[in-house]
């Protein structure tokens, strides 16, 4: 497994990179199968100390894990029980209630845009319609079962999946409700 551990406007020692590989290998390897590389990344505000990992799996999913703590270590602790709960979750999951994927994820392009936020003050009147582009990227688009979509989104720690449904080969949506349950929009194809 590859491994980049760095650290934002903070050095971070041998001994920490060395800690964070054991501790990862050791959780990566009792819940993943093929995991191909990991990212984590620590960063300091104020007196707290911030540990965000990301682990990518042959499946193509991500694992998302962060935590904050008064100490380097223990936000790294904090953020790796997360991540084995996440995985732990993960493994069950395909065991008990989803087929085992022979092939990896396949994932489509896509636009990304991010618009301007209008003004505080609900009672301007915009002077126009178009609204301004911030920033256009890239997206990738997995095409996913309706769990693995869900199982995505909740391992990305995300309020919402676009993916491509295998089933169906059309876009669908999976998102968190405001009470705690998952919608999925399934838009009827025009055919």
């Amino acid at each position: 497994m590859r491994y980049k551990i760095s650290g934002k406007q903070i050095d971070i020692g041998e001994a920490l990179q060395t800690h964070v590989q054991t501790q990862l290998d050791e959780i990566v390897s009792k819940y993943a199968g093929r995991p191909t590389d990991a990212n984590v990344v620590f960063s300091r505000s104020g007196h707290e100390y911030a540990c965000e990992a990301t682990v990518h799996l042959s499946t193509g999913l991500n694992a998302t894990a962060s935590a904050r703590a008064t100490e380097i270590y223990a936000a790294f602790e904090g953020c790796a029980e997360k991540m084995e709960k996440q995985l732990r979750r993960y493994k069950r999951r395909l065991k008990d209630h989803h087929r085992d994927r022979s092939e990896p994820v396949e994932y489509l392009g896509g636009s990304s845009y991010i618009l301007a936020a209008e003004g505080d003050s609900d009672d301007a009147e915009p002077t126009t319609l178009q609204p301004i582009i911030v920033a256009e990227m890239e997206a990738t688009i997995p095409s996913l079962s309706v769990g693995e979509a869900v199982m995505q989104m909740e391992l990305a720690g995300a309020p919402v999946l676009v993916f491509r449904n295998d089933t169906k080969k059309g876009l669908n949506v999976v998102y968190r409700r405001e009470d705690g349950n998952i919608g999925w929009i399934d838009p009827r194809s025009q055919e």
